[in-house]
């Protein structure tokens, strides 16, 4: 078996790049600024702020990006990490730039030991603080890292890469039919809607479920029932299995506050000032690693009634951008923004006969179904993943430079 090395991070690292300790000026179109809240579970999300592009220079003056460089969050949250797949962005607090060195460490496989519980359990260790707890970039110099040779860490990120690229590109692929849905929605209901189409509220064709109200003690890693919450939902769209909360409830719960595949959810509540979730509807499309799925107070359920039996095509009357349009008149709070219950009820919209929206119904019904598939598909290469990733990063599962597991 190949003989591992354990050196401190610093030791091995060609560059560390950090924050300079203050606010960025911020534009509406610059270079990406990468926060702290955008790294999750292994990725970037879609950067929302942006450094004014006559900024960067003076900004980035302790070094620039670039491409494959791991980007990890030093506190709130702390231990979240990533890879740059695009070389001009900027960083903003809480997060620092790392690059190994070259024929020492990969970068990828970096990414990966901090990913796993080894990585995450020794950033855990060296954490300090009180309200907001984080990791000093001293106390992250000082980190032991666990490694094999380079073409070793090379085959180990290689086989885990693929796991993720083919997570992505899924994810891509459910983009591109959600956008289809929309286009197919627009064609008929924004380009050419018919006069004899009929004029109601959403209250005529469906009716509407709050979610269950739970305690905090009530959420646990060890049930096979998850609660879907506001996490699940996406801020430019599109649902999350990763937000799934597991939850053991003290009291029997209703029938009704169970969710189905394809059910359709509306967020009913937002922790970003944006309103970036709030109004925001979903198809549940896959439970999980769960056997039920119950759904969360700051949720609706939309359920069609008897006389507009056709789910599909309700669901895209409310992911549409007019729904989300209807929804900003109807919000109310300041730290944490609530819809109205009367948002949904006093949607109007536009029913075209039934033989017609059953038509448009069945045209949509394969682009759900296919992106539920997509989704569960996603579910089972990241069991797959999880499952490797411990293993390879402590040395338990071997892989030689050809990526083969022994």
């Amino acid at each position: 078996m190949e003989q591992w090395r354990q050196d401190r991070l610093i030791d091995i690292l060609d560059t560390l790049i950090d924050y300079r300790g203050k606010t960025p000026n911020k534009v509406d179109c610059g270079i990406p600024l990468i926060t702290a809240k955008i790294v999750k579970n292994g990725r970037i999300d879609t950067p929302t702020e942006f450094l004014p592009t006559e900024d960067y220079n003076g900004w980035m003056v302790r070094g620039f990006p670039q491409v494959g460089d791991v980007v990890l969050t030093t506190e709130a949250p702390l231990g979240e990490v990533a890879q740059l797949t695009d070389e001009k962005i900027a960083l903003a607090q809480r997060i620092v730039c790392l690059r190994g060195k070259e024929g020492v460490l990969d970068n990828t496989y970096l990414k990966y030991f901090f990913l796993s519980n080894i990585g995450q359990n020794r950033l855990k260790a060296r954490e300090t603080g009180t309200t907001v707890t984080g990791i000093k970039q001293s106390e992250l110099k000082e980190i032991l890292i666990d490694y094999p040779k380079i073409d070793t860490q090379k085959a180990i990120a290689s086989v885990l890469s693929s796991l993720d690229s083919k997570i992505e590109l899924n994810r891509r692929i459910n983009d591109n039919l959600e956008q289809q849905t929309q286009a197919l929605f627009k064609s008929w209901f924004v380009d050419n809607p018919k006069p004899n189409w009929s004029e109601t509220t959403f209250s005529e064709v469906a009716n509407f479920i709050g979610g269950y109200s739970y305690k905090g003690e009530e959420l646990t890693d060890s049930s096979n029932i998850a609660m879907v919450t506001i996490k699940n939902f996406g801020r430019n769209g599109g649902f999350k299995a990763d937000g799934f909360k597991g939850i053991a409830p003290f009291v029997k719960l209703k029938e009704c506050h169970y969710a189905n595949l394809f059910d359709i959810l509306v967020a009913h509540t937002d922790l970003t000032q944006n309103a970036d979730v709030i109004g925001n509807a979903e198809l549940l499309l896959t439970y999980g690693r769960y056997d039920g799925i119950i759904f969360s107070m700051d949720l609706v359920k939309v359920l069609p009634k008897n006389n507009f039996p056709y789910r599909f095509l309700l669901a895209a009357m409310l992911k549409n951008k007019i729904f989300k349009g209807h929804c900003l008149g109807y919000v109310n709070g300041t730290t944490v923004l609530h819809l109205s219950k009367k948002a949904l009820p006093n949607f109007e919209v536009k029913i075209p006969p039934k033989a017609e929206a059953k038509t448009m119904n069945d045209a949509l019904a394969p682009y759900y179904q296919r992106m539920a598939e997509v989704l569960q598909e996603n579910d089972r290469l990241i069991h797959l993943r999880d499952t490797l990733l411990p293993k390879l990063m402590s040395g338990e599962l071997n892989i030689n430079a050809k990526s083969r597991l022994q």
